[in-house]
């Protein structure tokens, strides 16, 4: 048994992990805000490039958009019917 069925396995590390995640990003979108305010105060090309966390906004936007088309275009284009060949 490796070190991530243990960790996944058990509910009260699982606890623990999720945890640890939640503050991580945490003090991630902390420091990208502290970052906008203190070093790039007016140094944005359009007006959006100011707001707090922007960039991790416009990254979570940009990932769920590409796994939406992605999905999409698997499902409109490359996907056939399931008795395809029996014809």
């Amino acid at each position: 048994m490796n070190i991530f069925e243990q960790v996944l396995e058990n509910p009260r590390r699982m606890k623990k992990v999720r945890r640890i995640f939640y503050i991580c990003l945490a003090f991630i979108v902390l420091g990208e805000v502290a970052v906008v305010y203190l070093l790039h105060a007016g140094h944005g090309h359009f007006f959006f490039e100011e707001f707090p966390a922007w960039g991790s906004f416009y990254g979570l936007i940009s990932c769920v958009l590409i796994i939406v088309v992605s999905k999409w275009i698997g499902h409109a284009f490359l996907m056939k019917k399931e008795d395809y060949y029996d014809d």
